[in-house]
């Protein structure tokens, strides 16, 4: 065991500290003492030590109380205290465990006794906190893993969600540039949204582009056709948000849920008229409402392969004029206010 451990001798008689130094000066402590308990606290917010030699019977607070005030003291509850008392009979024994002793020396020392229990109980102590310090490292070790493991997992998903909209791309009418101006409408309504984080602000952006995944399952011919749709054909491309929907349901991470959940809803209306389950208000998730008017708002001002592109002040005019039927009137309201940056967005 290394020398210089740091050890506090409470006593109201001086030759009871001078014989306790004397005894342990053989292992080479480094020493400070006491004769109050008012005093020894004081010392104990000031400095540091490995173990403390309590006496129990002192003028002021007794060494029980000092106890009693270490142990609800964080900062110093675990440096194990030994009891020095005349004292031998159960009840005070009992007491001193009680209140937080770790063992008991009585007086008169015996050197041997003393030497011994003051080595155990400071290897104890200092076994004590190389393992909490031990524990420690292996949690912030273990914490650091888990966030490379998932920032690796959320890596591999941004990959996935670029494959697959390349995918949807390939088969649809829906081109890069529709998806990325989706994403970065999606991501300034949740950037001014009251209820969402920074966090929200990102998922969304990174699960949008999947909000027509189900397209996949429409034969080209039908995506493609520029004439107006049959009834029949509407029911049939109506089924891309159900489809998405199994395709998307299992995922467990927060992206892939995100993406569930937009592809699934973005169809849906604020008056509950919308698909596939014809959800109303704020049964429709935030994230499926964000999606939703930042898709009909880029489809509007862009053209597709059925239609012109609308002015902006046509489309934006139909925006607003569905607030509370087809749009959830807040959202309409932060589209508003931040028009500006809706059309720098729409130029990309």
């Amino acid at each position: 065991m290394r020398a210089n451990f740091n050890v506090l001798i409470v006593d109201d008689v001086i030759e009871n500290i001078q014989i306790a130094m004397t005894i342990l000066k053989e292992e080479s402590y480094n020493f400070s003492f006491s004769k109050t308990g008012e005093d020894a606290l004081s010392l104990l917010q000031k400095n540091y030590f490995d173990l403390i030699l309590l006496d129990i019977m002192m003028p002021g607070i007794d060494g029980y109380e000092v106890c009693r005030r270490i142990q609800d003291d964080p900062r110093i509850s675990d440096i194990p205290v030994i009891f020095l008392t005349a004292k031998a009979d159960t009840d005070s024994m009992a007491k001193g465990f009680e209140v937080g002793g770790v063992d008991y020396i009585t007086k008169p020392f015996y050197a041997d006794e003393l030497l011994a229990r003051v080595k155990t109980h400071i290897e104890l102590y200092k076994a004590k906190k190389l393992l909490q310090d031990n524990n420690l490292s292996l949690q912030y070790k273990m914490k650091m893993q888990r966030a490379r493991i998932l920032t690796e997992l959320e890596s591999s998903q941004k990959d996935m969600i670029y494959i697959l909209t390349e995918l949807v791309e390939s088969v649809s009418d829906e081109t890069r540039k529709h998806i990325e101006r989706v994403a970065e409408y999606s991501r300034l309504l949740a950037q001014h949204h009251k209820s969402l984080s920074k966090e929200d602000e990102e998922t969304i952006f990174f699960a949008s582009p999947l909000h027509d995944i189900g397209k996949m399952a429409i034969s080209e011919e039908l995506l493609k056709k520029s004439t107006p749709l049959s009834e029949e054909e509407f029911e049939s491309i109506k089924t891309h948000t159900t489809v998405a929907h199994n395709y998307l349901k299992s995922g467990n991470r927060k992206i892939m849920q995100a993406a569930d959940i937009i592809a699934h809803q973005h169809h849906e209306k604020w008056d509950g008229s919308g698909y596939p389950n014809a959800l109303k208000g704020e049964q429709i998730h935030l994230y499926g409402r964000i999606v939703g008017l930042a898709d009909v708002f880029d489809a509007l001002t862009h053209k597709l392969v059925y239609k012109e592109a609308w002015s902006l002040e046509e489309s934006i005019s139909y925006i607003v004029e569905h607030s509370g039927s087809q749009f959830d009137p807040y959202l309409v309201e932060i589209f508003q206010e931040n028009i500006d940056a809706f059309i720098e967005i729409s130029k990309i």
